[in-house]
Parts: structure tokens; sequence; C-alpha cells
């Protein structure tokens, strides 16, 4: 088995740096990231799933890790170009090669309704995914993250021109047109179902007939699972089996919302992930 550095080409022209988890046969995952998640992250799951006989594709979004072409100053972006652009070039390059399940972590799950051709993906198994209003979080994690976007976030981005959120300990900067539009959804309940000016973006979830597990943990302070469901009531078309986890039944003291990737956690979810994803047609190990 072979781990290969690939560049890829999105839709616009932007090049992308991704890897290829190189394994025999034609069945693909595409790791669909977080916001400000470099690729490197998810390397452990991505050599699991290798060693079960599975190609893997991990990719760094534009303006993220090898995917950042200088500074962020000045970049212009919109949010959806991680998904309908970054993502869906990785999808592709997959598709070109074999059928393909999607497994994703927290705007992994927002992307799949952004994707070009979200029905030509088998399943979709994600973690951690929610609508990101602070009302959903408990306290006094809603207050920390009411201050980020309202008090710290406008004041830093004047000042930098990108959003650092490397300054905060969370995750990779972001450029300012991602970080905009961030912001205005995780001031709506309902995330981006609830702003008029998204319709060309939500408007295309109801065609989602993907099957979808959306599993959250319940110390997950930014998606607990009532965050959760109100992000996936935007998915109508689709079955979607929502999966609560604890810690303790991950044999973990805490996974939170970064811990669904770890190798600790690894352990007890991720052969729970290519179970489920079994179920809609993935084959691993001894059952190729």
């Amino acid at each position: 088995m072979s781990t290969t550095d690939l560049h890829l080409t999105a839709a616009d022209g932007y090049r992308l740096t991704a890897t290829h988890f190189g394994a025999p046969g034609d069945q693909w995952i595409v790791m669909a990231s977080a916001t400000a998640v470099p690729r490197g992250f998810y390397r452990r799951f991505a050599e699991y799933a290798q060693q079960q006989g599975i190609n893997v594709i991990t990719t760094d979004y534009r303006g993220i890790g090898d995917s950042k072409h200088g500074s962020l100053r000045g970049f212009e972006m919109e949010y959806a170009d991680w998904s309908r652009y970054d993502l869906a070039a990785a999808v592709d390059y997959a598709l070109a090669r074999g059928k393909v399940w999607l497994v994703g972590h927290s705007l992994g799950g927002h992307a799949i309704g952004q994707l070009p051709h979200p029905n030509e993906l088998q399943a979709a198994y994600v973690c951690g995914v929610g609508a990101g209003w602070h009302g959903w979080m408990p306290r006094p994690e809603r207050y920390r993250a009411w201050a980020l976007w309202n008090v710290v976030g406008p004041v830093v981005t004047r000042i930098y021109g990108y959003q650092p959120m490397s300054k905060f300990g969370l995750g990779e900067d972001i450029p300012m047109g991602a970080y905009r539009d961030w912001k205005k959804w995780c001031h709506l309940p309902h995330y981006f179902f609830d702003d008029p000016d998204a319709r060309a973006i939500t408007d295309r979830f109801a065609d989602v007939r993907v099957p979808i597990a959306a599993a959250v943990s319940t110390d997950d302070l930014w998606a607990p699972p009532r965050s959760r469901d109100a992000f996936f009531k935007g998915y109508t078309s689709t079955a979607v089996d929502r999966v609560d986890f604890t810690p303790g039944e991950l044999k973990v003291k805490q996974i939170g919302h970064m811990g669904y990737f770890r190798a600790q956690t690894g352990i007890e979810l991720w052969p729970r992930m290519l179970a489920w994803l079994g179920k809609h047609g993935l084959m691993t190990g001894s059952h190729r």
C-alpha cells in the first residue's frame, strides 16, 4: 500500500493539494474535512481505512495547509467554495476511479448538499456536524462562542485581514470571505437554511438522496445532538441515521468536537463507521 501526494484542480481553476492512501480495488472514501483543519489531521483514520483495503483521499481546502498559496490578506473566496469546488474536486477524482463513500467532519456534513452530484456517492458517515448557532451549545460554551463572533472576531479580522484561528488554538487561519459567511450562518438557529440569501445553496439539499449517518458525541460542545438535529432538518429527501455517542461508550475520557478522528477514539469508533458504510456496499477486510 502506498501514500502519494496529488495536485487537483478545482472547477474554477484553483490548485489543491491532496493525499491518496492507496489500496487495491476500486472502493474509495473521500474525507471531507472540518473548517480550518488541514488534511494531515485525518491521516490516522485514512491509514486505518487503507489497511481495510479502501482507497482514501484527504484534501486541503483552498487557503488551508498545502493549498494555501501566499498570504490570506486580500485572498477572495466564499465559504461555499470549500464544498462546491474543493471537496467536489476530490470526489470527482475518486468517482473517475471507482465507487465512492464519504466520511465527513463538521463542515463535511454541510458540504454534501453543496456537491455538484451528491447522489453519485454510495453513502456518507459524518461526525460533529451541527447548525453552529451558539444557542444550541451548553453554558458556558455558548457565551464563549458568542464572544468569539461578536467581540474578538471583528477586532482581530480587522487587524489581520483574515480570521487568525491559529491565535486561539482553533485550527488554521481562514480567509476573510469564508469567515464572513461562517459568522453570518452561525448566528442563525438552522445555519444557512435560515438565510434567504443562501437559497442557491439550500434549495439543492432537497435533491439529496444519499443515505447519511450523522454521529455526535454528547460532550461535543459545538455540535451537541440538538444542534445536529437542527441542521439535518435541511436534508428532507433522505434517511438520516442519527447516532449519539458518549465518551465512556467509546472508552475515552473526552471526545469533544475534534476527537472523532483521533487514534484513541478511533479504536472503538472507526470500525463502527466502516460497519455502517458496509450496510451501504462498502466491503472491508475479510468481506472483500
